[in-house]
């Protein structure tokens, strides 16, 4: 029998100190084991592509094959959002983790047979994608649970929680491969999906305020700071997952005898870990000062990466890609923070201080999280294709990098621009845009 609570008030201190936050802990661990698989199933592919020398497939293909779970994990991300409105989080997040059943055990069939066509593989490492989707409802969901002033550690630590998938993928994956073949890629996770599937079903709750009209969330597709922000997110979040799924096939590229299967898994790993302290900076500091900072130090990041790849030596660029890992990590945690500040601040002004202001807020919020979720995952997208087409077209991924740089540059001029330049702004404004 699904399990719905009615009488939820995160933003009332006596209800939270009472009972509120132990519910709300025990949903945001169960949530996190939850999206935690999500993530490895949808970049499972980062580590199955260096491990296809059997098939002949040429950089960019492989490329292609890294590239197209995030393609269709960011499309999901819009629906997932409002699927924990429509269906309760609880009963969402068992679906939702089941479904990874299903890429898991086709890749587990396919690299038995030598001959599957690398068509066939394409089509698998889309369905891969339903493990990107998660993050959305996973957030979606979180975001009603805690209230205003533990929205930035709590998000933080459900995103990190599900990030840190990634690690496990590329520390794990090489040692089971090595040992059981790459069938086991996908057989390995079969039985961790089960149990995230039951643990959800058995311990997480359905939040009767978390219900809205879909046609009320998506009035946030049309307001201006879902856009803004979505631009921003491609620069933290599709960083994170663009450089942790592409730095495996990278480095096997431009430095063939390297050990970077050993090694692979500590940038997501500091990714991961690092967002919860953006998220505590971006409580204190104010989102998007930390935002601003952080977008000068991954441009400066992704020149030193440039450098150190054409240096030859191979720890010099895995230390170089560290200060992305760690500065992508930084602003996933700050930009996220943003959101709920940014939609609840408005509200209020719209309607006014009490609970009825703060739980629109909460569903704009929500729904702006999908959004913003989904277009920010497009990064990692683009960020493969780049590295594909440029080691197609020149040999050397150098072109990828001068892109970059100049998209964390545009991202700097647009965080000051809307939110940190001191200007004529009403006090709604300011506690929208300079200290969110």
């Amino acid at each position: 029998m699904a399990r719905w609570i009615a009488d939820w008030h995160p933003d009332d201190p006596a209800f939270w100190e009472s009972s509120g936050k132990h519910v709300a802990r025990r949903n945001l661990i169960f949530s996190i084991v939850a999206e935690h698989l999500g993530f490895t199933v949808w970049t499972l592919w980062s580590i199955v592509a260096t491990k296809m020398g059997a098939y002949e497939f040429t950089t960019d293909q492989l490329f292609w094959l890294v590239a197209l779970p995030n393609l269709i994990g960011s499309v999901l991300r819009v629906p997932y959002t409002f699927g924990p409105a429509r269906f309760g989080g609880r009963n969402f997040t068992v679906v939702s983790a089941l479904l990874l059943l299903i890429p898991a055990v086709l890749l587990g069939v396919a690299v038995r047979d030598p001959g599957t066509p690398y068509w066939l593989f394409l089509v698998i490492a889309a369905l891969a994608g339903v493990g990107g989707g998660n993050f959305a409802s996973s957030m979606a969901n979180i975001t009603y649970f805690y209230p205003r002033n533990k929205q930035g550690i709590a998000l933080g630590l459900n995103a990190a929680g599900g990030n840190v998938g990634v690690s496990s993928v590329q520390l794990v994956m090489p040692l089971v491969i090595g040992s059981l073949g790459l069938a086991a890629a996908g057989w390995f996770w079969i039985p961790f999906i089960v149990v995230a599937g039951a643990c959800a079903w058995f311990f997480m709750d359905n939040l009767t305020s978390a219900k809205a009209d879909a046609r009320e969330q998506l009035t946030v597709a049309g307001k201006a700071q879902t856009w803004i922000m979505s631009f921003l997110y491609i620069g933290t979040f599709g960083s994170f997952i663009g450089y942790s799924t592409a730095f495996p096939l990278l480095s096997k590229s431009l430095f063939p005898e390297a050990p970077f299967a050993a090694v692979a898994f500590a940038g997501p790993l500091v990714g991961s870990l690092i967002r919860p302290v953006g998220g505590w900076l971006a409580d204190r500091l104010g989102g998007a000062p930390v935002t601003l900072w952080n977008f000068a130090a991954m441009g400066g990041g992704v020149l030193l990466v440039w450098t150190a790849s054409t240096s030859g030596n191979f720890w010099l660029f895995f230390l170089a890609f560290q200060l992305l890992f760690l500065t992508s990590g930084i602003g996933n945690g700050s930009t996220y923070r943003m959101i709920p500040a940014i939609f609840q601040a408005k509200a209020v002004a719209e309607r006014g201080e009490g609970e009825e202001a703060l739980l629109y807020g909460k569903r704009q919020a929500s729904a702006a999280i999908g959004i913003i979720s989904a277009v920010g995952a497009l990064g990692g997208f683009l960020i493969n294709r780049a590295f594909g087409m440029s080691f197609a077209a020149a040999g050397t991924p150098a072109p990828a990098f001068l892109a970059f740089a100049l998209f964390y540059l545009a991202c700097l001029a647009l965080t000051w621009w809307c939110y940190t330049r001191k200007v004529g702004v009403s006090v709604v404004s300011s506690l929208a845009y300079a200290r969110v």
